[in-house]
Order: structure tokens, then C-alpha cells, then sequence
């Protein structure tokens, strides 16, 4: 635990004085604190509260402590230990192929993925999906986790949610006849509509204040939920794009966000997902759509995927990797779910004729709301 004195933060000096005239001396007596209760106790906004914990974490971090009793952050690695590490981490598979290979497996435990795209492209379909496929269980190559979703927009939908574990829970089911070893069949007992729902901890954060007040009491959350593998935050641009004068202290709460989202991902061993919304960027005689929030905040994530449309198909573009090449794959969204194209068989030619019996069904596409 944190014996720093809270003196020696570089801390605003009216803040450094509210909180010694409020009786806090050391640090791990302001961590223990929630953002709200430390705003009513030395009389400060909740937007001030919050940048004085951040501020603490993070120098705490910085100069190799353990706040809030979390385990210390410095330990030496050897490159071989490093690359053993990262080959065991699990995956979060989306139920795309395509997009799995592309991600060099699915979305990667410890790793923080942004998936940017334009309204109704399918960003909260795939968090969507990706909230139902991390409880998949062991024997079917799954994680058997729960997940956390912070829900900033209202798009969260149970229903469609409900369709995606049915179909996911049929799957596995087709999978349990084809090999029907017992712990398959045991584990389907277990991996119900019923649970699948009630592993899903939903938060509706309506503004940043609510947002980084919920991410920052994640840790305590996690520490009670050690099954979490998945956190989503759906979507991360919208709470500070609006009624936001302060650029530069929006700079700061979002450094202090990805901080915080990074060290969730390492401590507690889960994949962070966010989604972003695009902006148009005007250049010299031409304008392109961008992601959101910046340059900097580009940085904070590990793995960047674009989400877009072409020639009226759904496309994903892995834009950014550590490990894996830039590439653009096809996906669809299904009744079912998250899916891969279904592309006719070679020797059959498409035509217009709808009562062609060589013609494959059209599958319905859901919209992203």
C-alpha cells in the first residue's frame, strides 16, 4: 500500500491544501476514496476529483509503487519470457473467420482493440457478439469468461444479444454431436441462455464524469469477478465530443482513461474493446474520415480496426498491429450474428431471377442501432 505523502504529488497547489485541510495525509487514504465521496469531502468538482486520483495512480505507477494494494508494476523480463507470455494469452473469437485470421486468432487477452467505423457499420454488433463468444466454454476452445460492458450511447440491445447466445449455444451444441465427448455435453448443461445473459454486467454511463467514475472503480469490480475476460466500452468517443470547451483537460482524462484501460488489461488478464466514431479531417483541397479524439488518443490502443463500407459490403480493415499485416477482410451481420460472407459455390452463376433454384437464400442484414 502507498505511504507517499500526498504533499509530494504534483498536484494543483489548491488541491494539495483542500486535501490536507480534509485530514488526508498519505496516498492510499485518497485511493481509498471514490471520485464522488472525495468531490463532497474537499469540496471540488467531480471532474477535479477524478484528475487528482488519476494524477496519483499514475505517479504512483510511475515510480514503481503498488497503489490500492495492486501488485507492483516493476518486474524483469527476458525477450524469450516476453514472447512465451504472449503465444499463451487466450483469444476472443468473433465467430468471423476471416476476421480471426486477420487478427491473428481473435481479439487478444491483455490487448486494448478500438474498432472505429461509421454509424450502423456493425461496431456494437461485434462487441455485442464479442460479450457472448468470450463464455464459450473450455472444451469448445472457448474462455468460459463473463464480460463488462459500459454502454456510453444507449445501443446495448438484450434482445439481439439473446439471439446471438441462441445461435452461439446451438453451435456448440452441432459441435457436441459431431465429437460426443462427455465434458462437452456436461459443460452444455451449464452454458444457457439464462447464464449467458447473467454474465454480462451491463453499465449505462451517460457522460464522461460517469464513464471515468465507472472505469475507475473496475478494478475493485474485477477483483470480486475474477471470471471477466472481456471489457467493452461502447462508445468511448461520444461522452467527450459534446459540451467539451476544455481541450486540454479532455486531453488529460483521456490519458488518464487509456492508462487506467492498459493496466486492467495486464493486471487482470482481459481484452479491452472499445469503439470509436469517425470524424472528417479537411486536408489541402480534399477531406477524409478519421477516428476520433485525435492523433494522441491514436496511441492508446493496441490493435486499431476500421470498420467501413465498399461497393455495398461490409468491410474490416486491421489498420493497426504489433503482430499482424495490414489487411481488409468481408463480414456480415446475420440474424445470427457476427458472421463471415457466404459466397456461392464456383460452378453456380448468381442471376436477378429470385426464383432461380440455384440462387443461395439472401441473408437478412441486421443494422447496427
Amino acid at each position: 500500500m502507498e505511504q507517499r505523502a500526498v504533499g509530494s504529488f504534483p498536484l494543483a497547489p489548491s488541491h494539495r491544501a483542500k486535501l490536507a485541510a480534509a485530514g488526508f495525509q498519505v496516498a492510499q487514504e485518497v485511493l481509498e476514496v471514490g471520485p464522488c465521496d472525495l468531490s463532497k469531502e474537499i469540496g471540488v468538482s467531480k471532474q477535479e476529483a477524478l484528475e487528482i486520483l488519476q494524477i496519483i495512480k499514475r505517479d504512483c505507477r510511475s515510480n514503481g509503487a503498488s497503489p490500492a494494494g495492486e501488485p507492483g508494476l516493476i518486474r524483469k523480463y527476458t525477450a524469450l519470457e516476453l514472447l512465451e507470455e504472449e503465444q499463451t494469452q487466450g483469444f476472443i473469437i468473433t465467430f468471423c473467420s476471416a476476421l480471426d485470421d486477420a487478427l491473428g486468432g481473435g481479439m487478444q487477452l491483455t490487448k486494448i482493440t478500438e474498432i472505429c467505423g461509421a454509424p450502423g457499420v456493425g461496431k456494437t454488433q461485434l462487441c455485442m457478439q464479442l460479450a457472448v463468444d468470450v463464455q464459450i466454454p473450455e472444451c469448445f476452445g472457448g474462455l468460459a469468461g463473463e464480460a463488462v460492458f459500459l454502454d456510453t450511447e444507449g445501443s446495448f440491445m438484450v434482445e439481439r444479444v439473446a439471439d446471438m447466445a441462441a445461435a452461439c449455444i446451438q453451435h456448440c451444441r452441432l459441435i457436441a454431436e459431431m465429437h460426443p465427448e462427455e465434458d462437452h455435453q456436461t459443460a452444455l448443461e451449464t452454458f444457457s441462455l439464462e447464464n449467458i445473459l447473467s454474465h454480462i454486467y451491463y453499465f449505462r454511463c451517460h457522460d464522461y464524469v460517469e464513464l471515468l467514475a465507472q472505469v475507475y472503480l473496475l478494478p475493485d469490480f474485477l477483483s470480486e469477478h475474477s471470471k471477466v475476460r472481456l471489457v467493452v466500452i461502447d462508445g468511448v468517443a461520444f461522452p467527450f465530443r459534446h459540451n467539451f470547451e476544455d481541450l486540454s483537460l479532455r486531453t488529460r482524462l483521456l490519458n488518464g482513461l487509456a492508462q487506467q484501460l492498459i493496466s486492467l488489461a495486464n493486471h487482470h488478464t482481459l481484452a479491452v474493446v472499445l469503439t470509436n466514431q469517425m470524424t472528417t479531417r479537411i486536408g489541402q483541397g480534399h477531406s477524409s474520415l478519421v477516428p476520433a479524439l485525435g492523433e494522441s488518443w491514436g496511441h492508446a490502443a493496441t490493435i486499431r480496426l476500421i470498420l467501413h463500407w465498399g461497393n455495398k459490403q461490409r468491410l474490416a480493415t486491421l489498420y493497426k498491429s504489433p503482430s499482424q499485416k495490414e489487411s481488409t477482410v468481408p463480414f456480415c451481420v446475420t440474424p445470427h450474428g457476427f458472421r463471415d460472407i457466404q459466397v456461392p459455390p464456383p460452378n453456380l452463376t448468381p442471376v436477378e431471377n429470385d426464383t432461380n433454384p440455384c440462387k443461395r437464400p439472401r441473408v437478412e442484414q441486421v443494422e447496427e442501432h
